[in-house]
């Protein structure tokens, strides 16, 4: 008989939003160590970042070579981010100096350099979140049918298929925590690189997340609202609601 999985093996893992950006060999001044990409995005310093060249017409590799001291793949730390200018300036350390770019690398249209929040993290602060998948209905019911001794039925198929999730969080005093910073990203105008990883079954191995063993929902996502109730009795808990931006993908096998 198989096992039922209890809620207790679940978790949210979240990339923050206005994390992804494109730029082109233009941005990349080599005198300053500086990247521009756009303004007014949310990368903070200290933000974990891995860079990759895009095909900006479908969204997945392209070709091109990144610039002189920034490797594919590689984790660096965001130093510096200008939001009025867009300016970026990345280490390869938490804190360290900026890496030192020697060229501009090549990226010809419609290929350009990424640069994006490296990897998901785990939100200690959920409560509770939930997920629902609907598709729309369409009616194709026809008359001219043969009548008998019950009322025909109407006919229907199936057509755009949407969701909705919510994710209840709890309010804490540290700003730096992930939790919180999904919290403001409601607020965030450019809301791209937002994403959910909802684990129904998350198993750890060596205490690193095992996703080939793991179940879970994966989404890029835009948030929609974030809902605020305050009183003296309980611990102040915040519902945020979400929708996929694009077809998740669900993963409930372990192989």
């Amino acid at each position: 008989m198989a096992t039922v999985l209890s809620g207790t093996t679940g978790a949210l893992y979240y990339k923050p939003a206005a994390t992804k950006a494109t730029f082109g060999e233009s941005n990349v001044a080599i005198a300053t160590e500086e990247i521009t990409v756009a303004p007014f995005l949310n990368f903070k310093v200290g933000d974990p970042v891995k860079f990759s060249v895009v095909n900006t017409d479908t969204g997945e590799a392209g070709s091109g070579t990144l610039p002189a001291g920034i490797t594919a793949g590689t984790e660096y730390f965001v130093i510096l981010y200008t939001a009025s200018t867009g300016v970026l300036k990345v280490s390869a350390t938490a804190g360290g100096a900026a890496i030192n770019i020697t060229d501009d690398g090549t990226a010809v249209s419609p290929n350009a350099f990424q640069v994006a929040y490296s990897d998901y993290e785990a939100v200690g602060q959920v409560r509770e979140w939930s997920f629902e998948i609907t598709r729309e209905e369409i009616e194709v019911t026809t008359i001219g049918q043969t009548l008998g001794q019950f009322a025909p039925f109407k006919t229907y198929i199936t057509g755009f298929a949407d969701g909705e999730g919510s994710a209840s969080v709890y309010l804490t005093d540290d700003d730096a925590t992930i939790g919180n910073r999904l919290i403001q990203d409601v607020l965030q105008r450019q809301q791209v690189g937002a994403a959910f990883k909802l684990y129904v079954d998350r198993v750890l191995t060596s205490g690193s997340v095992n996703d080939t063993a793991s179940r879970y929902i994966e989404m890029e996502a835009v948030l929609t609202s974030a809902s605020f109730t305050i009183n003296p009795e309980d611990a102040q808990m915040i519902e945020i609601a979400f929708r996929p931006s694009n077809t998740p993908e669900f993963d409930f096998s372990e192989t």
